[in-house]
């Protein structure tokens, strides 16, 4: 069998063409996905190489779909493709555990072991007494990186398992206490002390 033959056979019109695009959009659905998450952290360098490459698998896609309209299984597999590289973004997106978010804790239980094992771990504790709809509260804030979100939801299940809590993300910090971050000591320069 000659290429051209192979180009017009039945098994590349409705198996190779269609498992092409299927992919194709995963890929590029997912890039896609990627790049939005990267543009609101604000990485605005990695953002548009992530663009380049996520239009050009789309402009392969479609063109296969445009060289041939008549045949539905690649419209089947376009919005297959889509609906999948939406679903691998999002678990990218999870394993990846860009940004950093903060967490609000709001107890009516006394909070004071549970305010003194997140400081202990290295996490920045901000608290305030307030008054919630079944009377008075305590509100416990604390801004931690994605990846430590699960370490300390299992500190707060563990000192208040009936603690109501969000957890939202956080466009940019400045300064703040963070866990497991060890930024070394400024040496002192003598010279500027006279």
């Amino acid at each position: 069998m000659d290429i051209a033959a192979f180009y017009h056979s039945e098994i590349f019109k409705f198996i190779i063409v269609p498992a092409f695009i299927f992919t194709a959009r995963i890929f590029d659905v997912t890039l896609d996905t990627i790049r939005i998450i990267f543009v609101s952290r604000g990485m605005k360098y990695l953002a548009p190489i992530i663009g380049f490459f996520e239009v050009l698998i789309w402009l392969i896609a479609i063109t296969q779909i445009f060289s041939n309209l008549t045949n539905p299984l690649y419209y089947v597999a376009y919005a297959g493709g889509f609906a999948m590289g939406n679903f691998i973004g999002i678990i990218i997106e999870e394993k990846m555990a860009i940004g950093t978010v903060v967490i609000r804790i709001i107890t009516q239980k006394d909070a004071t072991d549970l305010i003194d094992f997140l400081k202990c771990t290295g996490c920045g504790v901000t608290h305030v007494d307030a008054q919630g709809a079944m009377g008075p509260v305590k509100i416990i804030f604390t801004i931690v990186k994605r990846k430590d979100v699960d370490q300390v939801l299992e500190i707060i299940r563990q000192y208040n398992p009936l603690a109501f809590f969000t957890i939202e993300d956080v466009r940019s910090v400045r300064k703040g206490v963070f866990p497991l971050v060890k930024v070394p000591a400024k040496k002192r320069d003598p010279s500027v002390e006279k």
